[in-house]
């Protein structure tokens, strides 16, 4: 089978390797669909803290089960499915109250530890999460991004009946306001510098998109959800900029989720945090129940996933989806790699 491996920042060759052997308590996979996300990207550049060369690739994926170990019930030859990406050690502190997502010994397939940038892939049955048949591959390989997004908003109380406010318009900020719409907030505004990416938010029925670049983001806030403000912020971006737009702009008391991944460190006025009692709350990837609940929400139809897939690319062209994400900047929102298609 094919694979394709990031030997070296910017280069990317395909080996060829057998279609691995199934052990006890694994399925193996046709990998269909692998899309690129920022992460991605820094590696690509050189510039992931905690990736190291050679590396496969792939953690935003979907495909269908191809074998099953005579152990493993409950899935089947044929089940259309995407894969949680995480593996855990199981004995940590995180791991035995709950929060394997932030385990001590933390590895993330793509990163530190063997992608899905392959024809096939073997894991262990417990990864895989059956998708509904009418969900597309192309939306199956979006449920690991959306599920940053479930799990990002559930770091706070319900935004049933909330005004929330999301910084950043680009594929996490539009799935965080998209998911913030379909958990039952009451109107959700999303600001951007980027014109194609807030018509992009338009698309996606947005309630308010704003430009920052040419609105005031006080009025804004103002016009939109009255005098008291947003009920709930979450920062996209990960940026000086937005993390001070969320602290500057914030309600006393108000949750800040912070979503972005800071590449530089931030500067935060603590001085404002204190004074207005703001609580600056992280998150980090998703547990399973996220990944089921991004399902459901994809299930029901309440996330477009058309608008941000703004390109595709075939398998042999991994470099060429890189560099044609170089060049086209903010216009290149979700690009998707076509494995192999069905027979």
């Amino acid at each position: 089978m094919r694979q394709s491996v990031m030997t070296a920042p910017g280069k990317i060759e395909f080996r060829d390797v057998p279609v691995p052997e199934l052990k006890q308590g694994e399925v193996l996979v046709k990998m269909m669909r692998v899309g690129i996300c920022g992460s991605d990207i820094h590696v690509f550049h050189g510039k992931h803290p905690y990736t190291t060369y050679p590396v496969v690739q792939g953690h935003e994926v979907s495909g269908r089960i191809e074998k099953i170990a005579t152990d493993v019930s409950g899935l089947n030859v044929g089940d259309k499915v995407t894969i949680q990406t995480q593996v855990v050690c199981g004995q940590c502190y995180s791991c035995l109250h709950g929060q394997y997502h932030i385990c001590d010994n933390l590895k993330v397939m793509g990163f530190q530890t063997t992608g899905m940038a392959s024809e096939f892939f073997a894991v262990s049955a417990d990864k895989i999460l059956k998708l509904p048949d009418h969900i597309s591959f192309d939306e199956g390989a979006m449920v690991e991004p959306l599920a940053v997004a479930v799990h990002a908003l559930q770091r706070s109380e319900s935004v049933k009946n909330k005004n929330v406010l999301v910084l950043g318009a680009g594929p996490i900020g539009n799935l965080v306001a998209q998911t913030a719409r379909g958990l039952g907030a009451k109107s959700v505004m999303v600001t951007d510098i980027s014109d194609f990416r807030l018509n992009k938010a338009r698309e996606c029925e947005i309630d308010f998109c704003v430009n920052t670049k040419n609105e005031d983001l006080e009025k804004a806030i103002f016009d939109h959800f009255g005098p008291d403000k947003a009920d709930l912020i979450l920062e996209c971006v990960g940026a000086n900029a937005t993390i001070e737009q969320a602290i500057e702009h914030a309600r006393k008391g108000t949750d800040i989720i912070v979503v972005g991944v800071f590449g530089d460190q931030a500067n935060v006025d603590m001085g404002l945090v204190q004074d207005r009692e703001l609580r600056l709350i992280g998150t980090l990837m998703y547990q399973e129940k996220d990944y089921l609940q991004a399902i459901e929400l994809l299930d029901q139809g309440a996330i477009k996933t058309a608008p941000l897939l703004t390109d595709y690319f075939e398998f042999e062209d991994f470099l060429k989806a890189y560099e044609h994400i170089e060049s086209k900047g903010d216009q290149a929102m979700k690009v998707m790699m076509i494995i192999q298609e069905e027979e």
